[in-house]
């Protein structure tokens, strides 16, 4: 995990540019560890379909362990809230056709 991951081990409590570790198998860059990344969806148990107005955010962060940094991991706050361990990925999709 440390050749792809910044976390609470080998970060030096700071986040990283992008980049500076390997990418994962298909090409992307810190998706676990760094920052914990919102996601668009709204948090809400597995198998129900409604959320609340709470957010997820996923992925980890420098200041956690290095088994919490993962794609899997899952967690949730108000997206009126802001840490340094917290950040967003803008990503670009293929049009509609």
């Amino acid at each position: 995990l440390s050749e792809h991951a910044w976390h609470r081990g080998n970060s030096g409590n700071a986040t990283h540019p992008v980049g500076a570790r390997k990418p994962n198998s298909l090409g992307f860059h810190d998706m676990h560890g760094n920052v914990w990344e919102w996601c668009r969806d709204l948090y809400a148990e597995y198998g129900k379909k409604e959320g609340g107005s709470m957010r997820v955010r996923r992925g980890g962060s420098w200041n956690e362990r290095a088994r919490n940094c993962r794609s899997a991991k899952r967690h949730w706050w108000l997206p009126s809230r802001r840490f340094n361990d917290l950040g967003f990925r803008i990503a670009l999709g293929r049009a509609l056709e």
